[in-house]
């Protein structure tokens, strides 16, 4: 079973190592786990425009193929201009509408300030409804201060709702995977 990670960001490394964050505590609740991480920065995806998957560059092609062949997901943005990151918006745009049908996806946004803290909800999760994922209830909002010198989480209560994020992310795969 294999859980991956996208970080929507190409600038910082914020948003990567929230995500990652979340990638090693799943790792550390089941050793079996598969986990990778995309960080956009390190990919060249080119921007859509209408040619078939096998016309676009070699990086393009590899990032949708790992996102075709995972079994679930966490994806991170940061809020820019109060909405989630254009070089996300534009991978989303090369992926099949139903890329995560029945596929459990949890969020992570971060933000300058606590009033686009429902950025995640209003604008991603929609987003990912088209896609027909499955998206979990213990999203997590980050305030960009609440990261230390070296980009790492600081606050407890963070690291908790993360913890919170990877119990019900590794539960309804699991559920699912039963059925």
């Amino acid at each position: 079973m294999k859980l991956l990670g996208i970080s929507g960001d190409i600038v910082g490394k914020k948003t990567a190592n929230a995500v990652n964050e979340v990638l090693i505590k799943a790792k550390e609740q089941n050793p079996d786990l598969e986990i990778e991480l995309i960080d956009l920065k390190n990919f060249n995806v080119e921007f859509v425009d209408g040619r078939p998957l096998e016309k676009y560059n070699n990086d393009t092609k590899s990032v949708v193929n790992k996102i075709l062949a995972a079994d679930f997901f966490i994806i991170g943005t940061p809020v820019y201009q109060a909405s989630i990151t254009g070089v996300l918006k534009n991978l989303f745009d090369h992926l099949p509408t139903d890329v995560f049908k029945s596929k459990v996806v949890g969020m992570i946004t971060i933000a300058g300030t606590d009033k686009h803290f429902l950025v995640g909800e209003m604008q991603l999760k929609p987003i990912l409804s088209f896609f027909k994922a499955i998206t979990v209830t213990q999203n997590v909002f980050i305030p960009s201060n609440s990261f230390d010198e070296q980009n790492q989480i600081k606050e407890l209560d963070i690291q908790h709702r993360i913890e919170n994020l990877v119990d019900e992310l590794l539960f309804v795969q699991k559920r699912l995977k039963e059925k």
